[in-house]
């Protein structure tokens, strides 16, 4: 009887296989890498999952998409923060009580990101 892999399991296989890529592959071609009689559908299931949780990136290519790993921890992190800011209704509340918790240091982090922000001139808007 063949032992069935369990989606951590999988998920893992599947970013050491784009970890180890020189580009995007698409689901098949990791599949392929992967072999073991895997559905595509299973594979790219599994990559629109990880798209989702911020740890793959994607673009089309053709009538597919092709992933890569994102190697930025930061933007992986980000990308989280902004999937859970997008949970609650009450925005306003959830960043407040953020900002409330954080530290003397990255409160200041914070204001001088935002400083810099309101600092750099917005393109004019395209008139329609």
């Amino acid at each position: 009887m063949r032992q069935r892999r369990g989606y951590g399991d999988l998920a893992q296989a599947v970013l050491d296989v784009l970890e180890e890529a020189a580009e995007p592959m698409t689901p098949a071609q990791v599949r392929d890498v992967l072999g073991g009689g895997l559905a595509y559908t299973t594979v790219m299931t599994v990559m629109v999952r990880l798209c989702d949780q911020g740890l793959l990136s994607r673009k089309r290519a053709g009538r597919a998409y092709e992933y890569a790993l994102v190697r930025d921890p930061a933007q992986i992190t980000a990308r989280r923060m902004h999937r859970l800011l997008a949970v609650d209704a009450d925005r306003a509340g959830v960043l407040a009580r953020f900002v409330d918790g954080l530290t003397g240091e990255d409160e200041r982090v914070l204001r001088d990101l935002l400083g810099q922000i309101t600092a750099t001139p917005e393109p004019p808007s395209e008139q329609s």
